[in-house]
């Protein structure tokens, strides 16, 4: 369904309302500021200034307002790295987007996620705020995955804690097999949450090769599911993996404040000099051990941490 996106000044907004005033629908969807239905589409506005023109001919009415804020497909990128590179009219279609978050992170989990966006619902996934999770907080994270739950978008989380992650570290497996696994089993448990419906393709935010996923899939007897696609950067084009790499920060922001009330102790993000420090006090108040439990122990800040305490 074609769609258009603008983003308004509040003295623009409250004229758009008032222009609209005659047609505005009695009920407003949710989080949304008012919403106005012409005979050539719906206009949702948002108190943001996000405002959502959809229907047959959403420009008839969008162009008296300004300029989208979406990029038209043909500027996005057509060069394939490699032969899973997607075409681009997936990213206006009904597909599943899967991403991560918590791999650099000494403290806490990994989680992944999936999302299943339908076609007609990624205008109002960019009105609410939906974007790479790069350029947002960690509180807009917060606030925006309580709203994609709202929405009821299908999606899978898993969490990868830390004693799993050391075993199968300690096992031989790599951080890209274990994110290879988790990704794949989060979009196989979002494909059977959402049958007998099946998506227009699967993109997954490129952490390696297609090969090597290949390669660490068939080790372990499982098979790529149908129409998956690989692409870096996916967030910045695919409003699916956007939805998806909220959904796993916002998991991964939950787990790390569980981990302070836990322990009583700030737990920093990252793999810094902070993180060391915050290590360090860890070893002091509970032993070396506890960091099996909450932190990646291959990681350099464990031997720095146990330094410091020195």
């Amino acid at each position: 369904m074609p769609q258009v996106v603008l983003t308004l000044s509040k003295e623009r907004l409250s004229k758009l309302k008032d222009h609209y005033r005659t047609s505005l629908k009695p009920i407003t969807p949710n989080h949304a500021a008012f919403a106005a239905k012409t005979p050539n589409c719906t206009i949702t506005a948002y108190p943001s200034g996000k405002v959502l023109f959809q229907g047959k001919n959403p420009e008839a009415e969008s162009k008296h307002w300004g300029e989208t804020t979406q990029k038209a497909s043909k500027s996005i990128s057509t060069k394939k790295a490699h032969n899973y590179h997607p075409a681009n009219d997936l990213f206006t279609s009904s597909h599943i987007g899967s991403d991560e978050a918590g791999t650099g992170d000494f403290f806490g989990p990994i989680t992944v996620a999936a999302a299943y966006v339908k076609d007609h619902q990624i205008g109002q996934l960019k009105a609410i705020g939906v974007k790479d999770s790069k350029h947002l907080s960690d509180d807009q994270i917060t606030h925006i995955a309580k709203q994609i739950v709202e929405m009821n978008i299908p999606y899978t989380l898993l969490r990868l804690h830390n004693s799993k992650y050391n075993d199968w570290q300690e096992k031989g497996w790599s951080q890209g097999k274990m994110k290879t696994l988790l990704h794949h089993q989060a979009i196989d448990k979002l494909l059977t949450k959402i049958e007998p419906e099946k998506p227009d393709g699967i993109l997954i935010d490129q952490f390696s090769e297609p090969s090597v996923y290949l390669k660490h899939l068939k080790s372990e007897g499982r098979m790529l599911q149908e129409h998956v696609y690989f692409m870096t950067k996916a967030e910045s084009y695919s409003i699916a993996v956007a939805v998806g790499s909220i959904i796993a920060r916002s998991a991964f922001v939950k787990a790390m404040n569980q981990l302070e009330m836990d322990t009583g102790l700030p737990i920093p993000k990252g793999a810094s000099a902070k993180v060391d420090q915050a290590a360090a006090k860890i070893i002091e108040v509970y032993g070396e051990t506890k960091l099996r439990d909450i932190a990646k122990i291959h990681f350099a800040n464990k031997e720095k941490a146990k330094k410091l305490v020195k």
